[in-house]
């Protein structure tokens, strides 16, 4: 059994994760992981656990909030053209 590192559960079924920076994470649930690791967006402030969108270095959960605060913008895909 190992302890979660953010809610400090002792669970059978935890899991490590490796970063590229070569530290070592336990954690019993995704939720847990993400909660520790996920990027913040920079507009909402929310944990960005999926692609994201990412302007000048700058991290967004979503397009919406990369148009909202950078002057770059952004452009959300819509559906892919056909024949691709």
């Amino acid at each position: 059994m190992a302890t979660c590192e953010v809610c400090g559960n002792d669970y059978d079924m935890a899991f490590e994760i490796h970063t590229k920076g070569g530290d070592r994470h336990t954690f019993d649930s995704f939720e847990c992981a993400i909660h520790k690791l996920a990027p913040v967006c920079e507009h909402c402030g929310c944990k960005v656990s999926g692609h994201g969108v990412d302007v000048g270095g700058q991290f967004y959960c979503c397009a919406h909030c990369a148009r909202e605060s950078s002057e770059l913008g952004a452009q959300a895909r819509d559906a892919v053209p056909a024949g691709r």
